[in-house]
């Protein structure tokens, strides 16, 4: 996590920085992978084994109600999951960090219910919505920058969150720096229910797990009903 410190008196005040420097790196230096031409958001948003079965259930889920639903979507990325969701949605708001990113996706998805904002998810208020999707975001967060985000989830009837956890049993929730990297190379992954963050939700129902073909982990889709 990114620290400034200001002198008041005697007493030195930490101030978190946003992960905005940090975002817009992986993006520049295509630490994601990808060519030297766009934005890339990973493996994650792009292997048809991947996202193929993430789509599909998250059409299912959203196709199930008589009414659409108002959908934000935190951390959108290069959008490449996004777009297969939107007629799906009442209104659809893909929220990234970087301007560069947001700008892009203005200028290649337009759509009647979709808008994007640059936000800061873990500082910024959030727009409203009947579901937040967060998907492989909060794993590149530290603990603090966590609590930011988790603390605003109440907002929303439902939340969709997916995260690359260790297969097998592991002690959730250890810290890191923001950035690139996750909490497996820590044999750790985020579990909200857990402390340091105790989400308190109505209901909780594990969608999709899909098992990592190099052997760390598996990517796991989890659906909350929320108070």
């Amino acid at each position: 996590m990114f620290v400034k410190k200001e002198e008041i008196g005697n007493k030195i005040k930490k101030k978190p920085w946003p992960t905005k420097a940090a975002m817009e790196q992986v993006y520049e230096m295509k630490l994601w992978g990808g060519d030297n031409s766009d934005y890339y958001s990973g493996e994650g948003s792009h292997h048809p084994e991947i996202l193929n079965p993430y789509i599909a259930i998250l059409t299912s889920f959203l196709s199930s109600f008589k009414e659409p639903l108002s959908v934000c979507d935190l951390g959108c990325g290069d959008f490449n999951v996004g777009k297969q969701l939107v007629r799906h949605t009442k209104k659809y708001t893909g929220i990234d960090i970087v301007p560069g990113l947001i700008a892009r996706n203005r200028k290649k998805f337009e759509e009647g219910n979709l808008e994007f904002q640059c936000l800061d998810i873990a500082m910024d208020d959030l727009p409203s919505g009947d579901c937040a999707i967060v998907r492989q975001v909060l794993q590149h967060l530290s603990n603090a920058e966590v609590h930011g985000v988790a603390g605003k989830l109440s907002k929303y009837k439902y939340v969709v969150i997916t995260e690359h956890l260790p297969e097998g049993d592991f002690v959730p929730n250890k810290d890191i720096i923001s950035g690139q990297g996750i909490r497996l190379k820590k044999q750790s992954g985020l579990n909200l229910l857990a402390p340091p963050f105790n989400l308190k939700v109505k209901e909780e129902k594990q969608l999709l797990s899909h098992v990592s073909n190099d052997g760390k982990g598996a990517i796991v889709t989890t659906l909350y009903s929320m108070f």
